[in-house]
């Protein structure tokens, strides 16, 4: 049975080849170690040929993958860069897969635009967001609660605390000065004028 690929996600980028065995090195992207137990299905991206895990082992950074019925490079060979998917299943709540966060608006507490999830990659234990589209440029936005202070896919939009993220404080408003300028100027002529025109004496000859 094939599985349509628009009902699949990535777990795994495959970033070389190991050995002489078949074995793969991938960037792990799911924070589920059983995507990766022995005897787990993957596919990759475009491929709707299931591929059964038959070995893992440790990878600095990564991990390390056979698959049965690839027993040497020759055979992984044409997996390299290419993504490794897993069927789409329901999440607990409050989590969410990444292609559910790319694209959504992100804006502060105080209601400040700072554009779009455009990336979103792991760091450590948790993932980060690349936020770019806003007057503050790119954002990395880590995915941690004293952060990320809302999170709805559901209606597009993700709110972050700007304090948390140390960001700069929105620049004042500049003055259009030119015209300003210009009025200020003539108005303190005018008003010098009409002062030396009150004062005792103005405009009388002798």
């Amino acid at each position: 049975m094939t599985t349509p690929a628009e009902e699949r996600v990535a777990v795994g980028l495959v970033r070389g080849l190991h050995g002489l065995r078949g074995a793969v090195r991938i960037e792990v992207l799911s924070d589920d170690p059983e995507r990766f137990a022995i005897g787990s299905v993957l596919f990759v991206e475009g491929d709707d040929q299931p591929l059964a895990i038959a070995w893992t082992g440790p990878a600095k950074p990564g991990l390390l993958l056979r698959f049965e019925d690839l027993p040497d490079r020759e055979s992984v060979e044409h997996l390299r860069g290419s993504y490794l998917e897993v069927v789409e299943e329901p999440l607990p709540p409050d989590t969410y897969y990444w292609h559910q966060i790319t694209g959504l608006e992100v804006s502060t507490t105080s209601g400040e635009s700072l554009g779009k999830v455009v990336d979103v990659f792991r760091a450590g234990a948790s993932e980060v967001y690349v936020v770019r589209g806003g007057t503050l440029g790119e954002v990395m936005v880590p995915s941690v609660s004293g952060v990320v202070v809302e999170l709805d896919p559901d209606a597009g939009r993700m709110v972050v605390d700007p304090v948390a993220l140390d960001l700069p404080a929105k620049p004042p408003r500049r003055r259009r000065r030119h015209e300003v300028t210009r009025r200020s100027r003539k108005d303190a002529r005018a008003a010098k004028a009409e002062a030396r025109a009150r004062e005792p004496g103005a405009g009388e000859t002798s």
